[in-house]
């Protein structure tokens, strides 16, 4: 068993295990080309991959959480079902762990299946919460509801990314979450959200009034499965059935494109997001423990 830096050499490997164990979290060719490429690495952005033969079996990723104060990192790990309890989990831990720490993260996040908390905990991981992922096919999305008087829906690669932006700052200083978001200078945001290969700005939606984003959803991925990573409405907007209109336009316009699959998240408790998932058509498909640590 050998356990090292992902290259680019892994990626058709790893894609092969994400789509076995986990289809729902939209891991792509192109993401994966971007992040192994070879560029600056922001501090933080680790892959590793333990690889049986040519096979790779297990993965872990890791980042910062953008704009937290103090700062927080988080984590993915994934092993074959026919490779657990080897090690190969342990080691990749300790390796995402010491990534995180060595860019200043005070504390991890992970995402991990129910079974694998009482795991976790060995390592002082403490579960906050539930998350649930859910998935459709845009194809089924209902009919969209009508767009206000005044207002108009623009796909945001028709927008100035500015407009987003400053939605967006809104947006994860008010969302649910255990990080505490305060700021993102709009240079890193766009390196880091707008510009990353794989953003389907063209299939995301913003609702303008004015010149105003008033409501977004934003995704990635590609032409074939979506990854809905963000809706969010100015709070003095909420309750208006805002968030149902970006995203059923946005289910719309990734059917027109081909699109056979979208895939979202949402935390136990959020239920105006899940009453609008839900109405959209979306299926619950896992759920998952949030667990936190101190690094």
């Amino acid at each position: 068993m050998e356990i090292r830096p992902a290259v680019p050499a892994d990626i058709e490997s790893a894609l092969a295990l994400h789509d076995q164990v986990a289809p729902y979290l939209v891991v792509t060719g192109t993401q994966l080309r971007h992040r192994l490429r070879d560029r600056t690495v922001p501090p933080g952005s680790g892959t590793f991959a333990a690889l049986d033969g040519s096979e790779v079996v297990g993965w872990a990723s890791t980042g910062m959480i953008a704009g937290s104060d103090p700062l927080d990192g988080q984590l993915r790990v994934l092993v074959h079902p026919d490779h657990r309890r080897r090690g190969i989990g342990t080691r990749l831990l300790e390796l995402a762990h010491a990534n995180l720490k060595e860019a200043g993260a005070v504390s991890a996040r992970v995402f991990a299946e129910p079974a694998a908390a009482e795991w976790a905990a060995g390592w002082g991981y403490r579960q906050t919460r539930q998350v649930y992922y859910a998935g459709m096919d845009p194809r089924l999305a209902p009919e969209l509801p009508p767009v206000p008087p005044g207002m108009r829906l623009a796909a945001l690669d028709e927008l100035d990314p500015h407009q987003i932006y400053a939605a967006d700052e809104v947006a994860q200083r008010t969302k649910p979450g255990d990080a505490r978001i305060t700021t993102r200078p709009y240079a890193d945001w766009l390196a880091g959200t707008w510009e990353i290969p794989g953003m389907v700005l063209e299939l995301s939606v913003a609702l303008l009034d004015g010149d105003c984003v008033i409501g977004f959803t934003i995704g990635n991925g590609d032409h074939h499965k979506v990854w809905s990573q963000m809706t969010s409405t100015l709070p003095e907007y909420r309750g208006r059935g805002f968030a149902k209109l970006v995203k059923c336009a946005a289910l719309h316009r990734a059917a027109e494109a081909g699109v056979v699959g979208m895939y979202t998240a949402n935390y136990d408790g959020n239920g105006p997001m899940i009453a609008v998932n839900e109405w959209l058509g979306y299926q619950r498909l896992a759920t998952h423990a949030v667990l936190i640590c101190p690094l």
